[in-house]
């Protein structure tokens, strides 16, 4: 049976497809979180911001007027940048004015970017290699930060000993879709997805080993905590008891 790169090549597109849309909608729990707390707490803005741009920046490489016949890293992009845009109004709604504000700024210099780059590309570089060496040198760098933009979350896990802030599912199908598009860009070579994507498998795999490592710290953290919140609630309750007045009726 001969090995056809190209089928191959789709066939593991699409899978890395399917991951990459989990992958996208796996905060799905940490927003509705959010929306219900109607707040952010904790929870890391820059993960989200570094996704958007770099699914415009992708976008922008697989049009056929860059990089032909990669239709399947449109569509997850595009895709992906559409899921982004909900998280980011949600995270702009429940943020405080400061925070809300530097949200705000971020994607508006993320959206200024990415058009013009787009009309430069478009305008004055000529022939598809070219365009592709450029903006795939780019993708390259915001490929690197999305995977790298947990590192901050990281962080206040090691200080923390608590993957609390730190999503696991987010971590999982980051790994996954590294995975997925190394292999992808292995089979027909192409360096600026290749590049990117093995050093998200990395830095996902170091995520899940942190899940691994803080996991039942975490647990003992939150029981710990609503044992404490039911002791306080117990005590206001027989405090208030204590305090409410008699109310005697004497003959």
């Amino acid at each position: 049976m001969v090995f056809n790169r190209d089928i191959a090549r789709f066939s593991v597109g699409v899978i890395g497809n399917v991951i990459a849309l989990i992958l996208f909608l796996s905060p799905l729990p940490t927003f509705i979180r959010i929306w219900k707390n109607k707040s952010v707490e904790q929870f890391s803005p820059i993960p989200y911001l570094a996704t958007f741009v770099n699914c415009g920046l992708w976008v922008l490489y697989g049009v056929p007027w860059v990089q032909p016949n990669s239709i399947l890293v449109v569509t997850i992009n595009g895709t992906g940048l559409g899921i982004e845009i909900v998280y980011l109004t949600l995270f702009f709604l429940y943020s405080d004015r400061k925070l809300r504000t530097k949200v705000f700024l971020v994607i508006l210099g993320e959206i200024i970017f990415v058009a013009t780059l787009a009309i430069c590309v478009l305008s004055f570089v000529h022939g598809n290699k070219k365009r592709a060496a450029i903006v795939g040198s780019i993708c390259m760098v915001g490929n690197i930060l999305m995977y790298a933009s947990p590192l901050a979350v990281m962080k206040l896990v090691i200080k923390t000993k608590s993957v609390e802030y730190m999503p696991f599912f987010l971590s999982l199908f980051s790994f996954l879709n590294g995975v997925s598009w190394t292999a992808y860009a292995l089979i027909r070579f192409d360096a600026y997805i290749l590049a990117p994507n093995s050093m998200g498998t990395v830095l996902g795999l170091a995520q899940l080993l942190l899940y691994a490592t803080y996991y039942k710290s975490t647990k003992r953290q939150i029981a710990e905590r609503e044992t404490k919140g039911e002791l306080v609630m117990a005590e206001k309750s027989v405090a208030g008891v204590a305090q409410k007045p008699r109310n005697d009726s004497r003959v």
